[in-house]
């Protein structure tokens, strides 16, 4: 069929054209953004799950919303081994420009966009090209506010001043951080300490948070009253019926639908997880001739799929990993199970499990793999066991 007008969209954070399967998600944060502008207590969000499974996604339409209410946004990317002071000024900067044009007072406009320019020179810290960034505004960074080095003290001195501002507008301010996980653990602490005292104070300040499965785990070691600061929302692969909705409503949209020996086969291939629902439709409708989407089609387009998977989703990871890395993922696939103790890997590899812990520590940094449980470890991809065993 007609290439160009194929509605799946495979990517790396692409929203899907129909994004299946959260509407309780999206629902509760509805809910959650009209009782905080309202003033009432609500918990921020924490978002977990394997790669490819749209926690991303979910997240831009999270934000999609609070944009459509009128807040204010900003959004952050966490990177290993870098602090999240400056991309948390820059978010901050983003959120108070998107409220600050609606206010009546410029003087009180000034006023917090001082704090938050005394925040940003405060980190003192350059980007990634090296530049060190300030907000481009007009006004005098605001001395004793947020710029006192501590960061906890800092981001509850900024979000006070900036939710005091949202709340003017009888809206908020939401954060959205992805890779959470990757945060030093002393500026995680730090950023769920100030959360929890904007939720102490009632201010209109949602923390929402995007990461592996054990982010979890991450947060309550930073912070020990973290499991109660959050709401935890799993985000895992489409059950049967949400996936064929993935599959049938754009193809609806363009006059096509599936039989469903072929929607079987698809969901066989895939397990319902949202990012290989959108690679194996899409050369399933390269490969179809017509309506209605059969088996065979799905059959002829899969080849397509499974290699284009094992360059840019299974392969460019493996290649990122050094040779001893990649001998613990080799044997962590070789034995074959969703959790690995890492004493088995030891065995396997005929190694004192002392001597792997670089090799395991990197995989963790590089988000290859993470501790499922305590003396255990699992692929943070899904069906990488698969993809290794089959090389």
């Amino acid at each position: 069929m007609d290439p160009v007008r194929n509605p799946y969209a495979p990517g790396a954070g692409q929203r899907p054209p129909e994004l299946a399967g959260r509407d309780r998600e999206l629902e509760q944060f509805e809910v959650t953004l009209e009782r905080v502008a309202a003033g009432r207590p609500e918990r921020s969000m924490v978002l977990s799950g394997l790669r490819g499974v749209g926690k991303t996604v979910l997240l831009n339409a999270l934000r999609g919303q609070a944009v459509n209410r009128v807040w204010g946004t900003g959004k952050v990317e966490a990177r290993p081994d870098q602090s999240i002071r400056l991309p948390l000024a820059q978010a901050v900067h983003a959120a108070v420009r998107e409220v600050a044009h609606r206010h009546r007072d410029p003087d009180r406009v000034d006023g917090v966009a001082g704090v938050v320019k005394s925040f940003a020179q405060r980190t003192g810290l350059p980007d990634r090209r090296g530049l060190r960034w300030i907000p481009p505004v007009d006004v005098v960074a605001t001395k004793g506010r947020a710029d006192s080095g501590d960061l906890e003290l800092d981001l509850i001195e900024l979000f006070s001043d900036v939710g005091s501002l949202a709340r003017d507008l009888s809206v908020g301010v939401a954060l959205f951080v992805d890779e959470m996980q990757d945060i030093p653990t002393a500026e995680l602490g730090a950023l769920c300490g100030a959360a929890h005292e904007m939720s102490q104070q009632g201010a209109p300040v949602l923390l929402v948070g995007a990461g592996l499965p054990h982010l979890p785990t991450v947060l309550a070691a930073s912070k020990s009253y973290a499991e109660r600061l959050f709401r935890y929302v799993a985000v895992d692969r489409l059950p049967r019926e949400m996936a064929d909705r993935a599959w049938r409503v754009p193809a609806a949209e363009e006059g096509v639908d599936f039989e469903p020996g072929a929607l079987d086969l698809l969901y066989e291939m895939t397990d319902g997880y949202p990012y290989f629902v959108q690679a194996y439709g899409k050369v399933t409708w390269d490969a179809a001739v017509g309506s209605p989407i059969r088996s065979d089609d799905v059959r002829a387009g899969a080849p397509e799929a499974e290699a284009e998977l094992a360059v840019g989703f299974f392969g460019a990871r493996f290649e990122r990993a050094t040779p001893a890395e990649r001998d613990y993922l080799t044997a962590m696939a070789d034995l074959g199970a969703d959790q690995v103790p890492t004493a088995e890997v030891a065995d396997h590899l005929d190694r004192r499990p002392q001597s792997l812990s670089p090799a395991r520590d990197g995989l963790i940094k590089k988000g290859l793999i993470y501790a499922a449980e305590r003396g255990s470890v699992a692929f943070t991809v899904p069906h990488f066991g698969t993809f290794l065993r089959s090389r």
